[in-house]
């Protein structure tokens, strides 16, 4: 399974950082369909029957060579997130022999943040520069993938049912499911790989919305401003404000849901301020929602019509749709135990692909890359997991032979 490195190592230097300010574009940059390209062309290197569409997406089909039990697809998304910066990736493989590990550039992994870290000591990991991301998210799930491609076409006594492969654009702003062609793909089912800690697997994700608020402010002298200024600025820092301060990613964990500010620009005469609501309940979703609007209009009202305020829905939990088919994630977790790995069955504190699709009609459990420290100047993935994660995804194949 060396051949993962390798290709882990080319596609994390393909910049494909995503842009939510252009969603509306699919693929919102158009840096992501380089990687694309290289990915169609390795798939039909390999004589894999594959397409790549005008917006991004990858697909590849792999015929079967035994009766099977079903068709299983395995899905990963190009993009990585823009900020901290995910372009310019200059990745490096160093041997961990313990202790906290300087990246450089002021990025580091320390024990104490991620007590992981001491099941890796004697092994290779990936780290960047520590100027960037890695992109381990998701470009270690994208490797992974076509290494087991890769090993299937060169190992034809490898028995497979029907395999699927897909690779999608714009996860990370929420729109990486919007074009994907579930009935062209052709399976009953589906796993996102794009979880982290090797073991990881899950079938609840969060329900997601985004929101903004567009505040239009009045600049005035500061010397005769009194009782005529409106800060867009302050006005933008009562907004945020009002939302609970422990109910935020840094101050929940589980099954908490939470209100994320992500973003704030501007100036006294107009401020954006951006942010996500996510919760595992669907009831307490709707009221965070309810909240979100209550704030808006009671600045509206304030402010005599000077808050734009729009929301929007990204995904919901998919749970309700993947416990009626609880055999295919029971097919996962055989696969991790058969090669030594303990499976860690927990709702994800975020959204996958997977989310979306499972509700268009494929039911889209989510399994681990490996990965550690996703979104961060500090992520890292060790060597041996995106090996190991290869021969799981081979395993749950295998158990869908007849």
């Amino acid at each position: 399974m060396s051949g993962v490195l390798e290709k882990f190592l080319r596609y994390v230097k393909v910049d494909t950082p995503s842009d939510e300010n252009n969603a509306a574009v699919t693929p919102s940059t158009p840096c992501q369909l380089e990687l694309a390209k290289m990915l169609y062309g390795e798939l039909k290197a390999l004589g894999i029957d594959a397409k790549m569409t005008e917006h991004g997406y990858v697909y590849a089909k792999i015929p079967a060579n035994a009766p099977a039990k079903a068709a299983a697809g395995f899905i990963a998304h190009i993009d990585v997130v823009s900020e901290p910066k995910g372009y310019g990736v200059l990745p490096k493989v160093i041997k961990y022999t313990g202790g906290d590990i300087v990246i450089g550039n002021g990025a580091a992994i320390r024990e104490a943040d991620c007590p992981a870290l001491k099941n890796y000591v004697g092994m290779e990991i990936v780290t960047s520069d520590g100027s960037t991301i890695l992109g381990a998210d998701d470009k270690a799930g994208v490797a992974e993938i076509m290494a087991m491609a890769e090993y299937i076409v060169t190992h034809p006594e490898f028995r497979h049912g029907d395999i699927g492969i897909a690779f999608t654009p714009d996860e990370e702003i929420g729109h990486g499911a919007a074009l994907f062609d579930v009935k062209g793909f052709g399976c009953d089912f589906a796993y996102t790989v794009d979880g982290e800690e090797i073991g990881e697997l899950s079938y609840e994700t969060f329900n997601g919305a985004a929101f903004t608020f567009e505040i239009e402010g009045k600049n005035i002298h500061p010397g005769s401003a009194k009782g005529k200024m409106i800060n867009a600025v302050i006005v933008a820092n009562d907004i945020i404000s009002r939302f609970p301060a422990d109910e935020r990613p840094e101050t929940t964990e589980g099954r908490e849901g939470y209100f994320f500010i992500n973003d704030i620009a501007g100036n006294v005469e107009k401020c954006v301020v951006s942010g996500i609501i996510r919760d595992h309940d669907s009831v307490k979703f709707a009221a965070r929602k309810a909240f979100a609007q209550s704030v808006a209009d009671e600045f509206s009202l304030k402010y005599e019509g000077r808050i734009k305020f729009s929301m929007r829905d990204q995904y919901y939990n998919c749970a309700r749709v993947i416990e009626p088919v609880m055999h295919i994630v029971d097919a996962a977790a055989e696969a991790m135990r058969a090669e030594g790995v303990e499976p860690k069955i927990e709702p994800t504190r975020g959204g996958t692909d997977g989310s979306n699709l499972s509700f268009m009609g494929l039911p889209c459990p989510n399994i681990a890359t490996g990965g550690h420290n996703a979104h961060g100047r500090n992520e890292f993935i060790p060597v041996p997991c995106m090996e190991k994660t290869v021969k799981i995804l081979l395993g749950i194949i295998s158990r869908f032979v007849a």
